[in-house]
């Protein structure tokens, strides 16, 4: 009689005494804006941590694992953070926990996103700007590099002009003179006619 009881009622209590998931925020089977930064997973009662007796993946559609680092237990809840960047579709949780009466246990379950939040951290779009003020601002220099370089031409070209133009009046003075001086030599070399009459 003491084997049949304790068949009847401590067997099926050891076995009840794993601990289930009751509750998870995305729910299962439920439909979400965008991804959370955290995924939720609530217990019948508290677990047991250590080492590697918390587990969560969280894949995409293309089976990527959005979970970032490690869960964190607090008692029967279970907090896994999540990708700030995910693609809208189907996400598959798997989790394995160590219940309180010391076994192992697992299972998993789905849930939809529906907007996509993978485009929101692109930089891109303001990385490209810099370069473009940047290219904008040695164009309009050259603008301002040139300027000095034609006032300069004309300042070197002034005092040349200048130097030629003594050079000619110099020149003009100089045939002026010898012109001249000619012309005072024929007077005397014409008066002997008027002798010789």
């Amino acid at each position: 009689m003491l084997v049949a009881f304790f068949l009847l009622f401590a067997w099926p209590q050891s076995a009840a005494a794993h601990d289930s998931l009751i509750d998870s925020d995305p729910a299962a089977d439920s439909t979400v804006d965008t991804l959370p930064a955290e995924l939720t997973l609530t217990f019948s009662a508290a677990l047991i941590g250590g080492e590697g007796a918390t587990e969560v993946v969280v894949l995409d559609a293309e089976g990527n694992n959005v979970a970032e680092g490690e869960p964190e237990l607090d008692g029967a809840i279970v907090i896994q953070p999540l990708s700030p960047a995910a693609a809208a579709g189907q996400y598959h949780v798997i989790w394995k926990v160590v219940s309180s009466d010391g076994h192992p246990t697992s299972d998993d379950f789905g849930f939809t996103v529906s907007t996509s939040t993978a485009g929101d951290t692109t930089p891109s779009t303001e990385s490209p700007a810099a370069p473009l003020e940047s290219s904008a601002t040695p164009t309009a220099a050259p603008t301002v590099a040139e300027d000095p370089n034609m006032t300069s031409g004309f300042s070197v070209s002034a005092p040349l002009l200048i130097g030629a133009a003594v050079i000619l009046l110099i020149v003009a003075f100089i045939v002026f003179t010898l012109v001249r001086s000619r012309r005072r030599s024929n007077p005397h070399a014409g008066s002997d006619d008027p002798a010789e009459r």
